[in-house]
């Protein structure tokens, strides 16, 4: 057979994307075969596998076969599988990270399979260009991943980071504009879309602009605030005004019903206007102990009053007829539940985000799923948030325990962590536990909000995490095993125990300020050691760089570097050990 020939039943454009990737890839390797791709529906012979949510089934022999899916991301999803059965790998995004197998004749492949969760996302930070974003999307339903958010209206804050080259003096700086980031924005729009990927959107904002005041990121507020809008901030300390003069962190007096109004009556207009938006953020303030003290709030919880617009939202949305789905946040001040607005009247629209963003990971949730504590008493103003996992699941248990509705995990693993584990390794395993157990603390998946480019010194991270979505049975070995074999093929096992001992000597315990006694103790000794780490690897780095496979080579290249990472980050904890700051800030700066 010379040629691949593919049938899609049905014109959607995601299968008709479907066929061509695996076009694509078949020609990379020199196989071709008859295929066929379509809806379960398509084939009444094909049973499908589970109630709803993203099920495949692949189907083939040595001349090709069905492959088939509940929705048309899941005909995607069956592609990726049925490619990941004949030696595809995607270590990272973009070109260079896909690993394209010899492959001799098609296998014949029957199975099926169903993803673990309904939520499996990520969510755009950091500082980002185009084809960051692009490439990242483009590698998201590879790893089994189903979702994109979009913060904000548009992205405007995150390219600007990227293209204004925020804190790297090496750079300077790109012209870029709001009307660049509506374009790429909507360029982002069209990619997730394209892939039958869930679109969520905005989150922040919703405090401000509705009211006139400009909210694009945390950026301090110039001009003036007519009298009408000022009167709608939240008063602290009896001052109504921008908190901190930025915008996105004030809180308003949302005890005033025309407060309400006004944001319940924006929420519903976007949403009427973006109908390809799957599901709408509503945020209140990124700030915290900044809420309204006012008389009509200052005896009401946030929550109360947060519950009671989202009720609002829930009817000027059914009153034009939308059935977007609306997340609400249990985030800082907002951790703490209602105790006056005990019901949601339509909980289908709504979908409970659990936001934990004081937490450490030094630990996983699985290790106290179950586990709830009583509440500390709420004080206006006045909160302290929790670090440990079993504080932060009481709070979530109780919003669960008044509101049984559908959630997830928003969680900032690669926002800030992996900065903290030179090898993130150690990282790694906690995240993927902490994905792996979710049901068990009562959500149905996770969102990701994280930095993009987050594959230095691998990828293992994101792979841990989008797999275990998919399939909450592998264990971190198998994840892992796959990881190394696909990124560093004759050198997998070295490579992982090089990153895993990175992590053990450059304890992330000790680099978060949770280190005990002991392991600070015995952290200068550990730290010495990875100069001897580094060296003993080198050979193997040097084979590696020569391997043929132009993804595999590009992960070594990348371990080279990260050789010369590791002494700077250990050079920079032994000075701080050592009470030299300096020198600490100095090793640390070239370090990152």
């Amino acid at each position: 057979m010379d040629t691949t020939c593919i049938q899609t039943l049905g014109s959607d454009p995601t299968i008709q994307y479907a066929a061509a990737e695996l076009t694509r890839c078949l020609k990379a390797t020199g196989t071709s075969g008859d295929f066929q791709l379509g809806l379960f529906a398509d084939f009444p012979g094909l049973a499908a596998q589970g109630a709803g949510g993203d099920a495949l089934a692949v189907e083939t022999t040595a001349s090709g076969g069905i492959l088939a899916g509940s929705n048309p991301r899941s005909v995607l999803f069956a592609v990726y599988t049925y490619l990941r059965e004949l030696g595809f790998a995607w270590v990272r995004p973009g070109s260079d990270g896909e690993v394209v197998p010899k492959v001799d004749e098609l296998p014949a492949i029957s199975l099926r399979d169903q993803a673990s969760y309904r939520h499996r996302g990520i969510c755009i930070e950091g500082a980002i260009s185009a084809e960051n974003a692009l490439d990242t999307i483009d590698w998201l339903p590879k790893l089994g991943f189903n979702a994109y958010f979009i913060q904000f209206r548009d992205a405007f804050t995150f390219f600007d980071r990227w293209y204004q080259h925020m804190g790297n003096p090496r750079l300077e700086k790109e012209s870029f504009t709001s009307e660049d980031a509506a374009e790429l924005t909507m360029k982002m729009r069209a990619a997730i879309k394209l892939r039958g990927l869930d679109l969520h959107m905005v989150g922040h904002g919703w405090t401000c602009e509705p009211f006139g005041i400009p909210g694009p990121g945390w950026y301090q507020h110039e001009g003036e605030i007519a009298d009408s809008t000022r009167q709608m901030l939240a008063e602290v300390n009896g001052k109504r005004e921008l908190w901190g003069g930025i915008a996105l962190n004030t809180n308003l007096c949302y005890g005033n019903p025309e407060a309400r109004t006004i944001i319940s009556d924006a929420i519903a207009e976007w949403a009427e206007g973006n109908r390809d938006v799957d599901i709408i953020h509503f945020w209140l303030a990124d700030g915290s102990n900044n809420n309204c003290e006012c008389p009509l709030c200052r005896d009401t919880r946030p929550a109360d009053l947060y519950v009671q617009m989202l009720n609002e939202v829930d009817e000027k949305l059914s009153a034009r007829g939308l059935d977007t789905r609306i997340v609400f946040l249990v985030y800082v001040d907002l951790l703490w539940p209602p105790v006056k607005e005990l019901e949601l009247r339509n909980p289908d629209r709504f979908i409970l985000m659990f936001a934990p963003i004081t937490r450490s990971y030094s630990e996983p949730f699985a290790s106290t799923a179950g586990v709830a504590g009583e509440l500390p008493p709420f004080e206006r103003n006045k909160l302290s948030f929790p670090r440990d996992p079993a504080s932060n699941l009481a709070f979530l248990k109780a919003w669960q325990d008044l509101f049984p509705c559908e959630g997830f995990d928003f969680d900032y693993h690669f926002m800030w962590d992996h900065h903290r584990d030179a090898g993130q390794y150690a990282m790694t395993e906690v995240l993927q536990q902490d994905a792996q157990r979710l049901r068990t603390i009562g959500l149905d998946g996770f969102m990701s909000c994280q930095n993009q480019r987050v594959f230095f010194p691998t990828g293992l991270g994101m792979a841990a995490l989008g797999r275990t979505l998919w399939n909450r049975d592998l264990t971190f070995d198998e994840i892992a095993a796959d990881y190394f074999a696909a990124s560093f093929g004759e050198g997998a096992a070295q490579a992982r125990a090089y990153l895993a001992a990175s992590s053990e000597l450059i304890n992330p315990r000790l680099v978060r300020g949770e280190a005990s006694d002991a392991q600070q103790q015995a952290a200068p000794f550990q730290l010495s050691k990875v100069a001897d780490l580094v060296a003993e690897f080198a050979p193997v780095v040097a084979q590696g760089l020569a391997d043929p496979d132009p993804a595999r080579a590009t992960s070594w290249r990348i371990l080279h570097l990260h050789g010369e990472f590791a002494q700077l980050m250990a050079d920079a904890m032994a000075a701080k050990l050592a009470g030299s700051e300096d020198k600490a800030e100095a090793c640390a700066l070239f370090a990152w």
